[in-house]
């Protein structure tokens, strides 16, 4: 019998690992009601807690894979998943909202930074040589999978007994991956003895960074990075997807369904189902990006997106159930399809050796993105009493992105090595 080479093991506890901290990360969703109804806290106050959130986890991004570097990825992640733990934790005693902004908005936010971020295009540009799309689009979709999948559970504990008791869940769930990542995860490959999946022959790799400052390494590269054209067009674009996601799908979706009635199982349910959908639909975006032009690819994942969005409030004011059900799935199936061909580009235009990092800043934007749309949200619903302005205007920045994306030239010039060189 084959053995499985342990690249494959490696993608098992980083999709894993994704999945809970995106369940971590996400959940902040459903318990915005919660929190309002126990605790009388504004929606506007709490929205920018979980904003404050959103944003310092993109913004970790970079700084992760600059500690990755120096520090090997297992001991990070041991870092980061304890840290979850930590955050869940606090929640339990937490009676004030500026509470709320620290566990939620600091410790969590920096604890999910390296799961949400680089450590799928780091796990797939160390790990694999061949099958790079794929690996990565399987480790996106646990993203939102993750982010996704578990809400009607936690869901139906909230409705039928008390958000502390999923919380509980949340926390149990952490402790049981932390104690995953000690004993299976590994920092590279020779590790283990063995090359990177599909590499027949050992590449020399430079020893510097090891010598350097995590911080000097992750602004090196964004010094560099921010003079080529494709990083901007690229981070723009990635500003404007997160800011149709997580920080308005993510944060807003269940609250704007029981805005129109709909019991916050259904709503929940509605949000696991485009995570079952965005799966499939993030893993065949990166079996995809290693077959077909990544510009066109983007191209039509903002565009579709954009008009899902605008179909929503329509859907809602119809009270169309059929229409609820389309809509998930289209969106489902573009969540975070956008991810494989991004990180694609930037490999091509910056290289494999710090597009991890490049890649963490262009995130950065993404959650910046997220934030807006975040505390944005809550604003809205504040002035107007609806989200559809919100939801209606994300669309039309969906399609912005589409055009910043297909201005990207077919054959990118890649950034030399002398000016990329930390």
């Amino acid at each position: 019998m084959k053995r499985i080479h342990y690249s494959w093991v490696i993608l098992f506890v980083a999709f894993f690992s994704i999945i809970v901290a995106g369940i971590v990360r996400s959940s902040s969703g459903i318990f915005i009601e919660p929190f309002e109804s126990e605790f009388g806290w504004d929606r506007s106050v709490i929205s920018l807690a979980f904003a404050v959130g959103l944003f310092l986890y993109g913004i970790s991004g970079p700084f992760m894979a600059a500690l990755i570097e120096v520090f090997g990825l297992k001991k990070i992640m041991v870092i980061s998943m304890a840290t979850l733990l930590t955050g869940t934790l606090l929640t339990f005693v937490m009676q004030s909202s500026w509470q709320l902004t620290i566990i939620w908005g600091i410790i969590i936010g920096l604890g999910s930074g390296l799961f949400l971020t680089v450590l799928s295009p780091y796990v797939a540009n160390r790990w694999f040589h061949k099958k790079r799309g794929l690996a990565v689009g399987i480790l996106t979709a646990s993203t939102a999978t993750g982010q996704l999948i578990l809400l009607p559970v936690l869901a139906i504990i909230i409705d039928d007994y008390s958000w502390r008791w999923a919380i509980g869940l949340i926390m149990l769930l952490s402790a049981i991956m932390l104690f995953i990542i000690l004993f299976f995860m590994k920092n590279q490959p020779k590790d283990v003895g063995v090359l990177p999946y599909g590499m027949e022959e050992e590449m020399t790799e430079s020893k510097e960074d090891e010598k350097k400052n995590p911080i000097v390494i992750a602004f090196t590269v964004l010094v560099e990075a921010v003079k080529v054209k494709e990083f901007w067009l690229l981070a723009g674009s990635f500003f404007i997807c997160g800011l149709s996601t997580s920080g308005l799908i993510g944060t807003h979706f269940v609250s704007y369904c029981i805005s129109f009635g709909i019991p916050i199982v259904t709503a929940a349910s509605l949000l696991s189902f485009m995570g079952i959908f965005d799966l499939v639909g993030t893993t065949l975006s990166g079996w995809l990006s290693d077959r077909f032009d990544n510009r066109w690819l983007l191209f039509w994942y903002y565009g579709l997106r954009g008009a899902a969005l605008m179909l929503l409030p329509y859907a809602l004011g119809e009270g169309s159930f059929i229409l609820l059900v389309i809509f998930a799935v289209f969106y489902g199936l573009d969540w975070i399809a956008t991810v494989p061909p991004t990180i694609g580009i930037s490999r091509q235009v910056f290289g494999v050796k710090n597009s991890g990092i490049v890649y963490g800043w262009i995130f950065a934007s993404h959650q910046a993105g997220a934030a807006v749309a975040a505390f944005g949200g809550g604003v809205i619903f504040k002035i107007f009493n609806s989200y559809t302005w919100a939801f209606f205007l994300a669309g039309i920045t969906c399609l912005i992105a589409s055009l910043f994306v297909i201005v990207i030239k077919k054959e990118a010039t890649v950034v030399s090595k002398e000016s990329m060189n930390v």
